[in-house]
């Protein structure tokens, strides 16, 4: 992030289909040691009636995050959510760059279990901890 409020050379744009689209672009820092620190700027169209980052943004960016971060554990497999609970610490502002992070903390042979944070330059704005399951079968799109 620079100083001007626009994105650096680190930051590049990961192509995620459906939602995502609507909130991103989300993008995947290139200087990250282990590649799993993640990033959005956010805009007007992130905000809630109180001038705020709405925290459906928060929560939808965590729960990306953290399928990425599991889906590259499980040899690319699908998964998906089925748990994850959340705690809002902080208030993130319209034109902040929000840094999203997921570790896995366990893992079985059907089901991961991560932690994420979302950070901004005025320290942590939200947690999870997800449960992840490994799914069998991707589902179809028409």
């Amino acid at each position: 992030m620079t100083s001007q409020g626009t994105v650096s050379d680190e930051w590049k744009a990961v192509r995620i289909d459906g939602f995502m689209e609507t909130i991103g672009p989300l993008l995947r820092s290139t200087e990250s040691e282990d590649g799993q620190k993640y990033g959005l700027q956010t805009t007007d169209r992130h905000r809630n009636h109180i001038g705020l980052v709405h925290g459906g943004v928060l929560t939808s960016l965590m729960d990306q995050v953290v399928a990425l971060v599991a889906w590259n554990a499980a040899d690319r497999q699908p998964v998906v959510t089925i748990q994850m609970e959340t705690r809002f610490l902080g208030a993130a502002k319209v034109g902040d760059f929000l840094e999203v992070r997921a570790s896995i903390r366990q893992s079985t042979r059907s089901l991961i279990f991560l932690d994420s944070d979302v950070t901004c330059s005025t320290g942590q704005v939200a947690s999870a901890t997800a449960i992840m399951k490994i799914s069998a079968k991707a589902v179809q799109t028409k």
